[in-house]
């Protein structure tokens, strides 16, 4: 064969290995990770621990509705208006902003929209390919196992974005904040008696990257609070003055409120 039809093949088969295709539940970072995995599956789940999904499910604790948004997209202002919603600001400028404490303070909270540069990016990204999309972080992490364990048959494929964050030149910075968060997910998927390793039906449950995330969860467990605080995102939203952020975002499991992105909104169930 030529050096052309060498190369296609190549390129084919790796593009099949990168999608994660014999797994049911699979794990990926970034955009470019989440179009990957998430092709023809049947729920995304996207972990911005620190802040997006950390303020959504504040958000939806206090009975609010959260449009995800892109990033510095300027038509924020006029879709916000549209929506006869709240527009998030940057952190720093008053009022609601990508900061959980914010949205914790709010003496009203009723609509939101929420830009951010990873986490809503995502979202807003995959609610157009995907039928289900899921914002979680540690504060939600189990409630949203159960819900997908009880909701979604059994072989579903479940896409597992973490977020991270970005370089100064706009490149992923993978974050362990969001591994960890990943992973909690991943936990509480096999806590409700979900998948596994190898399906009883002989396809594969847990994809490794799946697998590794996990075990990065269990193993920061015992400590999580001060892995949050010590982590690189941690230890840059301390110094900038939001430390009760990441307390917040550190509330494992503290929160009840799933959120299922809904005609462009994550809304209460």
């Amino acid at each position: 064969m030529n050096a052309t039809g060498s190369s296609t093949r190549h390129t084919h088969s790796a593009n099949a290995v990168h999608r994660q295709l014999p797994f049911t539940v699979r794990l990926d970072w970034g955009l470019e990770g989440a179009r990957t995995v998430a092709s023809g599956a049947d729920m995304a789940v996207v972990v911005d621990v620190l802040s997006f999904g950390t303020c959504v499910s504040v958000a939806l604790d206090r009975g609010a509705e959260v449009f995800p948004y892109p990033w510095r997209d300027t038509g924020a202002e006029g879709f916000a208006a549209h929506h006869q919603a709240q527009l998030a600001g940057p952190r720093g400028g008053g009022g609601l902003s990508l900061s959980p404490a914010s949205f914790r303070a709010a003496e009203s909270l009723e609509r939101v929209v929420l830009p951010s540069p990873n986490g809503s990016e995502l979202c807003h990204a995959l609610g157009a390919d995907v039928p289900l999309v899921a914002a979680v972080c540690l504060r939600n992490a189990a409630a949203t196992a159960d819900w997908v364990a009880a909701n979604l048959p059994a072989d579903a494929v479940l896409a597992v974005v973490a977020a991270g964050e970005r370089w100064p030149d706009g490149t992923l910075r993978p974050a362990v904040e969001d591994q960890i968060g990943a992973g909690a997910f991943i936990a509480g998927l096999a806590a409700a008696g979900r998948g596994g390793y190898e399906a009883e039906d002989g396809r594969h449950g847990y994809a490794p990257e799946a697998v590794a995330a996990m075990a990065v969860f269990e193993s920061a467990e015992p400590r999580l609070r001060e892995m949050l605080q010590q982590c690189s995102s941690g230890r840059e939203l301390s110094g900038a003055g939001y430390a009760e952020d990441v307390d917040i975002a550190a509330e494992l499991d503290q929160s009840d409120s799933v959120a299922i992105l809904r005609n462009g909104a994550f809304r209460p169930l």
